[in-house]
C-alpha cells in the first residue's frame, strides 16, 4: 500500500480498473491522473489525495495485480493430483499474462519513480514472481509424488523457467504479437512431458 494509504479499498480498485481501462482504450501516453479519475467518476484531485502521484499509483496497481496472481497461484498446491496437469499450470501462467495491459507494464518500466516503487516493494516481500514461482515448483512436486509427471522432473527449475518465461512475455509483448495462450501451452508442454506409461 502506498505511504499515504487508501482509505477505502473500492476507491482503490475503482481507481485501478478506470486506469486499465484509459490505456486499453486510449494508450498508454493517455494516462494522466485526471484522465484516471474522470474516468472513475471521482473528483479530479482525489488520485493525488491518496497516491503521492501518478509514478507511485502505476507503481501501485502494478504490484495489486501481482498480488492477485499470486494469490491464484498459492491455490495451485492444494490442486495436485486433480484437473490436467498443463491446464492447471496454464491457469496461473495466463492469469500472469493477463494482469497486466502491455501499456501498463510499459509506463511501469519506462517512469523511473515507478519502477523504483515497484523493485522496492517486491524486494520488502510484496506478493510477485518469487511466491509464484515457489506455488507453481511446491504444485509440481505435489504431481510428482503421484506419479503425474515424470518422476526425474526438477520441479524448481521447471517453475522458475515458467514463471521467468512469462515475466518475459509480459514485459515484452505487444498487441500485435503471438498469442499468448499458444506459446504458453507449448511451453508447458515442452516443459513438462507426461510421464512414461
Amino acid at each position: 500500500m502506498s505511504p499515504r494509504g487508501v482509505a477505502i479499498p473500492d476507491l482503490r480498485e475503482r481507481l485501478f480498473a478506470a486506469a486499465e481501462r484509459v490505456v486499453a482504450r486510449d494508450g498508454a501516453a493517455a494516462l494522466t491522473s485526471r484522465a484516471v479519475t474522470a474516468e472513475a467518476g471521482c473528483a479530479k484531485g482525489v488520485l493525488h489525495t491518496h497516491f503521492a502521484g501518478l509514478d507511485e499509483f502505476v507503481a501501485e496497481l502494478v504490484l495489486d495485480r501481482f498480488a492477485r496472481t499470486a494469490r491464484l497461484a498459492r491455490t495451485l498446491p492444494a490442486r495436485a493430483g486433480q484437473g490436467e496437469v498443463a491446464a492447471n499450470l496454464a491457469e496461473v501462467a495466463l492469469g500472469l499474462l493477463d494482469s497486466l495491459d502491455p501499456g501498463v507494464v510499459g509506463l511501469a518500466l519506462t517512469r523511473p519513480a515507478a519502477a523504483l516503487h515497484t523493485r522496492e516493494a517486491l524486494r520488502s516481500g510484496a506478493p510477485g514472481y518469487a511466491g509464484i514461482e515457489d506455488s507453481v515448483r511446491a504444485y509440481l512436486d505435489g504431481e510428482r509424488a503421484r506419479g503425474r509427471v515424470p518422476a526425474g522432473l526438477d520441479c524448481g527449475t521447471v517453475a522458475l523457467a515458467l514463471v521467468g518465461t512469462v515475466h518475459h512475455l509480459l514485459m515484452t509483448r505487444g498487441p500485435e504479437g503471438p498469442d499468448p495462450r499458444e506459446t504458453t501451452a507449448r511451453l508447458i508442454a515442452a516443459l513438462v512431458p507426461a510421464p512414461a506409461a
